[in-house]
């Protein structure tokens, strides 16, 4: 059912959906997030994946970039070697958009990120919808932004900085969505990188923080095949089988990008670390309202809520065509 019209003009533009048809796609997106052969058995990590890098391409200086439009969709953004692997994502929600057709991937693919972090143990992220689908007009494409403005993992402080910065995030902004980290692991095929973070990548906590702090001398700079770097640390045999597992049996070493190590090196950064390793209901609280920042990143909003990009005043609530179940790296 498309969102419901408050006016009687039939040419008039598509209105933003009720908070009805958003609650009924919310619970579609709770109902997928089991996925036994995926991972770790879920698709909540990846999907809050693809909302973060869906908004994370803002430039505050242009007022550029945003989760708006759902740029993605196009190869000119969704080819950026920063985002390979979200077709996996993408393609866990198109069951979704087939049965809510009249839901924008803009607004899809952020509100699946918000859910997921709530139904995996995480705090509840404030959302509102109302994006728009860019649609194939030169002015709608002329909207994507360039690749490149998402963070590299093999970099350090100054590099956060640097991205963090250009979207008009703080230090401590910056050290509190570091912790999404808390969810997901790393692939050689997608980043470049191996392995996952904490010992359960399916429940959002504060244990990313724990374990850097924990850890801090164990962690070992290691050089996979691929000639990335990276850190690892293995935790010592338990024959005791305390840990669940049979005797004899290894666990899988964990790792952290050497991004995650500069926030150990730096001691702005160091210092909320130690304090959301030490107080998760800070974490919780400081994340909600970090993540939900950047889910609105270059959305202008009027009082009531709609929004009021020059896209979405043009076009309405323009949700595109569904694509593939398929996942596919080529858009």
């Amino acid at each position: 059912m498309p969102p419901a019209s408050t006016t009687d003009d039939t040419s008039a533009k598509p209105p933003q959906p009720t908070p009805a048809q958003l609650d009924a796609v919310r619970a579609s997106i709770r109902s997928l997030l089991h996925q036994p052969t995926y991972d770790d058995g879920s698709a909540g990590p990846v999907l809050v994946r693809l909302a973060w890098h869906s908004a994370g391409t803002y430039d505050l200086a242009s007022n550029t970039g945003g989760s708006n439009g759902a740029g993605m969709r196009y190869e000119a953004e969704g080819g950026d070697p920063a985002n390979a692997g979200l077709q996996h994502a993408r393609a866990f929600l198109e069951p979704i958009k087939s049965s809510h057709p009249w839901i924008t991937y803009a607004d899809l693919w952020t509100l699946a990120g918000a859910v997921s972090i709530e139904a995996l143990g995480g705090p509840k992220i404030p959302w509102q919808g109302g994006r728009t689908d860019f649609g194939d007009t030169e002015a709608e494409q002329a909207l994507i932004p360039p690749r490149g403005r998402l963070p590299d993992g093999a970099q350090g402080a100054a590099h956060l900085r640097a991205v963090f910065g250009r979207m008009g995030f703080d230090d401590r902004e910056i050290v509190a969505l570091s912790g999404a980290h808390n969810l997901g692991r790393c692939h050689v095929d997608r980043s470049g990188f191996e392995g996952k973070w904490v010992r359960n990548p399916t429940r959002f906590s504060n244990q990313y923080f724990r374990l850097l702090l924990a850890n801090e001398k164990e962690w070992r700079r290691t050089t996979l095949e691929n000639g990335v770097e990276q850190f690892v640390y293995e935790e010592a045999e338990d024959e005791s089988g305390a840990d669940g597992n049979s005797e004899g049996e290894k666990e899988e070493r964990l790792m952290m990008l050497p991004t995650d190590m500069s926030l150990l090196s730096d001691p702005v950064f160091r210092r909320w670390v130690e304090t959301y390793a030490e107080d998760k209901d800070r974490f919780f609280a400081d994340f909600a309202a970090v993540f939900a920042k950047l889910l609105e990143l270059g959305i202008r909003r009027d009082a009531q809520g709609n929004v009021v990009n020059q896209a979405n005043v043009q076009t309405g609530y323009q949700s595109a065509p569904k694509k593939s179940d398929v996942p596919q790296a080529k858009l």
